[in-house]
């Protein structure tokens, strides 16, 4: 009788993912679901921010987007064979795909521009595009949890392991953000050169030459000094009305204007330092006595494009109706921008023609700078 021979068991293979960072699946999903809204929620704060001190908004950003990529290997792993396989899809595996699709898109934009990187589409570039697939993720990822969304259990969270493979991907993604910032100074990498804010430099003390941006797309024709005027009203015991001419005799005359030097850092990705010249915008509300109750000054523009600052914050911004040497251009918002340093591009109100004092927030702002470019205005019919 033959003796039946055994053969020693087959290894299992090895997982791609290294076995200390896998987390359990409901986990990794839930915790993709976070990193997602962390992302999202300091991406748009982010595009308020713009004081050096509030530099810990984008860091944070950074620490999110690299706690994805992290996850989004674990992800990928599990689910893979069956986004592979179209045959054994069903509604919920599309909005899964879609969903891990727009967060590789949406990081590999982002990494490419920390890196130095950049590319036009439909005139919007690469830190446009990684604003727009955010956006889009967000929603996604909304829906794939309405469709796929499992409760976490307790035995998904308990366990030593558990607790150590979680904690080693999160210090993981705190440390690669001050490891990449490092490297790419290093290496004198593009990137390197980049603001706090992710902005590059362009064309600084070069008057006009520097980039244009419009906030969505506004686009008004140019305004007729001759016609134009500037109303300050609101909570204010004497509104006025002022010409150009005006304007300039609020300060000490035309040859001898207020100066201030500021950085404008625009959130599509450029950042410009200039001479601005013009008047203060306290010499304005001196003009008009703002009454005890104001605590914000509003700056509307002709498309109906408006924003606002508080009091004092306010008074201490110019009205820019040069920059340097050079009249200020239709295209940087002549005949008068408003130039509020440590704000954002798009809070720099340009071809202003009122200024409100109001007693209390304008919610109203932040649908209107969406909206201003569909005004006969801001398309430039009137």
């Amino acid at each position: 009788m033959r003796k039946r021979q055994r053969t020693a068991p087959v290894p299992p293979a090895q997982p791609a993912f290294p076995p200390p960072l896998r987390l359990r699946p409901r986990v990794t999903d839930w915790s993709l679901a976070v990193g997602v809204g962390a992302a999202s929620a300091t991406g748009l704060i982010s595009l308020i921010s713009g004081h050096t001190e509030q530099w810990s908004v984008f860091a944070a950003h950074g620490v999110a987007g690299l706690w994805l990529l992290l996850l989004l290997g674990g992800k990928l792993r599990r689910v893979w064979l069956r986004i592979a396989q179209p045959r054994r899809w069903d509604r919920r595996t599309v909005f899964g795909a879609l969903a891990l699709a727009s967060v590789a898109l949406t990081l590999l934009s982002g990494v490419w521009w920390v890196a130095g990187g950049d590319i036009s589409v439909v005139s919007f570039n690469l830190l446009n595009w990684h604003i727009a697939l955010g956006l889009a993720l967000t929603a996604l990822v909304g829906l794939h949890l309405l469709a796929r969304a499992k409760p976490l259990r307790g035995r998904d969270v308990r366990g030593r392991r558990q607790a150590l493979r979680f904690g080693a991907l999160a210090l993981s993604a705190v440390a690669l953000w001050p490891a990449q910032q490092a490297i790419q100074r290093v290496l004198a990498l593009p990137g390197a050169r980049r603001r706090f804010t992710g902005s590059r430099e362009a064309a600084s003390f070069a008057g006009n030459a520097f980039p244009t941006s419009s906030w969505v797309a506004d686009a008004p024709r140019p305004v007729d000094l001759e016609q134009w005027r500037l109303r300050v009203d609101g909570a204010v015991a004497a509104p006025a009305t002022l010409t150009h001419t005006d304007v300039l005799a609020l300060g000490d005359g035309p040859d001898n204007l207020d100066e201030l030097e500021a950085l404008l850092d625009c959130t599509g990705g450029f950042y410009s330092t200039q001479r601005w010249r013009g008047v203060r915008v306290g010499r304005a509300l001196q003009r008009a006595h703002p009454q005890p109750g104001a605590q914000y000054i509003s700056f509307i523009s002709v498309t109906g494009y408006r924003w606002s600052l508080p009091l004092g914050e306010a008074s201490q911004a110019l009205l820019a109706t040069h920059i340097g040497a050079e009249p200020l251009s239709h295209a940087h918002g002549a005949p008068l921008r408003l130039v509020a340093p440590g704000r954002r591009g798009f809070e720099w109100v340009k071809w202003i023609i009122r200024i409100e004092a109001l007693t209390e927030p304008d919610p109203g702002q932040i649908l209107a700078i969406h909206t201003s470019s569909f005004t006969p205005e801001g398309r430039g019919e009137k």
